[in-house]
């Protein structure tokens, strides 16, 4: 079954500058290699990154912005937030359920200040909060 690719350059606006579609086009694949090291290290996240890289992309290249949000991977997700300023009800968990472990193995093995472990309680409990408020269109009712 191949994958019908959509043209997505009209929601483009690319910069007039070719240096700085130049530089946009380097900080955008440096933001897709974090997001996929993020994909397989719990440490980082995939998803902040991915949708740096769209919006880098979308003022560098339509090549790449369209490689991008036709990626099976990455793009419902970027298109999700584009559209409708919401993630994935999955996604979300999954992120605050990485984060709530690497977190807290981190705080348990890792620092041994208690100033600092309270620290990155504070810093995860509120990062996981607002992750959780952003709104997701398929969340389940119940």
């Amino acid at each position: 079954m191949s994958h019908r690719k959509i043209d997505y350059s009209a929601e483009m606006k690319r910069h007039d500058s070719p240096s700085v579609r130049l530089l946009f086009a380097v900080l955008g694949t440096l933001f897709v290699l974090l997001g996929i090291a993020g994909a397989v290290l719990p440490v980082l996240p995939t998803t902040p990154f991915m949708l740096l890289a769209a919006a880098c992309y979308a003022r560098a290249s339509s090549r790449f912005y369209n490689w991008l949000l036709n990626s099976p991977a990455f793009g419902p997700t970027i298109l999700e937030w584009r559209r409708h300023r919401s993630i994935p009800w999955r996604v979300k968990l999954s992120a605050i359920g990485l984060m709530a472990v690497t977190l807290g193995i981190s705080i348990v093995f890792f620092v041994p200040w208690p100033e600092l472990q309270a620290a990155l309680a504070l810093f995860g409990l509120l990062l996981a909060t607002y992750l959780y408020r952003i709104p997701s269109r398929d969340r389940p009712r119940g």
